[in-house]
């Protein structure tokens, strides 16, 4: 008695002529960021985190960050009805 096998199916797209696999998933900025393997552990991946931000720094990115924070900030403060006048000298 012979027991039926499953018949095995290696697909290979048609029109695909690049080098590894066509279906693997991979981050965009993966090969720029020194963070995405790290050991695992907080300590290790805040350590790392910090290395980067420290030598890669951009100011560009710094200010837009700041900038956005502001916004946020004085958005919140609108919503909650925060009197902004204390800021401001009376004249």
């Amino acid at each position: 008695m012979k027991l039926k096998r499953n018949k095995k199916y290696s697909y290979k797209p048609r029109y695909y002529k690049g080098d590894g696999n066509p279906y693997e998933l991979k981050h965009k900025f993966d090969g720029y960021r020194k963070t995405v393997n790290t050991p695992k552990g907080i300590k290790a991946k805040f350590n790392a985190a910090l290395d980067e931000y420290q030598n890669d720094r951009d100011d560009s990115v710094n200010k837009r960050v700041f900038i956005i924070a502001g916004v946020l900030i004085l958005l919140f403060l609108f919503l909650i009805g925060f009197d902004l006048s204390i800021f401001f000298p009376k004249g």
